[in-house]
């Protein structure tokens, strides 16, 4: 099939009574991933046997390109500011708006050369101040998914946790009021996987979306009140949100106070690596465009009022993480320093992700042992904007996690 002169010959109308059986399937199947996330223009165009600027003219015909503008609220942190990259590079039709407070974890120097694309907005604000809220969802959203967050375990036990409520518990009462006002499809909560508990090394559980919270540190518990508050709604009016549970994340513009950068900057420059207690706390490890992607299908995908656990099954130990970063760096495996365990330290985390790998046929894409070294180089390549931050806040960096 020719599609482009197809089009010229027929420039109006529906393109269905036109086309052969074969190519009706082709171009539904076509239209039904594309709207879905599960597929991107290049990847229509090689189904349509067709140009992506072609494949583009028959998904506007048949009304599959539809103009989308997405707001992300705390998109210049870590896994916002990727997760903006991911949409504007995957959806050439989405708008992002970018709402965020820049506390000390937002950073636009994340966002350093989307700000050029015309079809992304930066908006200054809190989420849990109704009025800002309100105006930026008043200009028209069709879905949200909010990352803001005040995440850092570390600060929520010795600084106190009122800042952690705010955020995490009425920013996301906020986020849902608005949703529920404005009637916006879709709204997509990110939270952690440290709403559950913690588990024995020895156990052979992991925990599912029907999991107990038993939070052990005010950031937990904080985040867990966010999520009720998003099931809360659910039950009481059918706001429109999902909810996903995540591990620990690594990878490209994660602040330097966090365990895999902060050893990487101090085994650069020959200083002990610090791990609290003994090192043996187990985490599940995922590569933050991992997530991301697996955030694009729930978003898209998701069934409404529900819950979802992103993890990747690599369980490893903190002190496996340090002697993994030496040997990439080539420094010796004494190169740490055990510090006094902080106070809730989880001893290990593991998540159930079959229903995600069920419903959406997910899996990560990234091997650990492949993305770990990338990330690795990716810190040692941007040691400006490394060090940007740590000029910024210099405070932060006074403590792991």
């Amino acid at each position: 099939m020719d599609w482009q002169t197809f089009l010229r010959e027929h420039p109006d109308g529906p393109l269905g009574a036109y086309l052969s059986k074969d190519d009706q399937a082709k171009l539904s199947v076509a239209e039904r991933l594309f709207v879905e996330g599960r597929a991107t223009l290049d990847e229509v165009a090689t189904i349509l046997e067709a140009s992506p600027d072609v494949a583009r003219d028959v998904l506007g015909r048949s009304g599959a390109f539809k103009r989308k503008k997405i707001l992300v609220c705390g998109g210049a942190g870590f896994i916002g500011s990727n997760f903006i990259r991911h949409i504007l590079d995957k959806y050439p039709h989405y708008e992002v708006v970018n709402f965020d407070k820049l506390t000390y974890a937002g950073n636009l120097d994340n966002l350093t050369g989307v700000d050029r694309d015309p079809r992304y907005t930066f908006v200054q604000g809190d989420i849990a101040d109704p009025a800002a809220i309100d105006k930026v969802f008043s200009s028209g959203v069709d879905a949200i998914i909010n990352f803001a967050a005040e995440t850092h375990v570390g600060r929520s036990v010795y600084y106190g946790a009122r800042e952690f409520v705010h955020t995490n518990v009425l920013g996301v009462q906020t986020l849902l009021e608005a949703v529920k006002k404005f009637k916006t499809p879709r709204f997509l909560n990110v939270s952690t996987d440290e709403v559950y508990g913690e588990l024995s090394l020895d156990d052979k559980r992991a925990f599912d979306e029907t999991w107990p919270f038993q939070p052990n540190v005010p950031y937990a518990a904080a985040k867990a009140g966010g999520d009720l508050m998003c099931r809360a709604y659910w039950e009481s009016y059918k706001t429109p949100v999902i909810v996903t549970h995540c591990s620990n994340n690594f990878g490209p513009y994660q602040h330097p106070e966090k365990l895999i950068p902060h050893s990487i900057f101090r085994a650069m420059a020959n200083q002990p690596l610090t791990i609290h207690g003994e090192g043996q706390h187990v985490r599940d490890w995922i590569f933050v465009l991992d997530h991301c992607e697996a955030l694009d299908r729930v978003l898209h995908q998701g069934k409404l009022g529900e819950v979802y656990n992103i993890g990747a099954g690599n369980e490893i130990s903190v002190k496996d993480i340090v002697r993994l970063i030496l040997d990439i760096l080539g420094k010796p495996r004494s190169l740490f320093v055990n510090v006094p365990d902080r106070p809730g330290n989880d001893l290990r985390y593991s998540l159930d992700i079959g229903k995600i790998q069920r419903e959406f046929s997910w899996s990560p894409a990234h091997t650990f042992e492949e993305a770990m070294p990338k990330t690795v180089q990716w810190y040692q390549a941007n040691i400006d904007w490394v060090e940007r931050v740590r000029e910024r806040d210099k405070k932060s960096l006074s403590y792991t996690i």
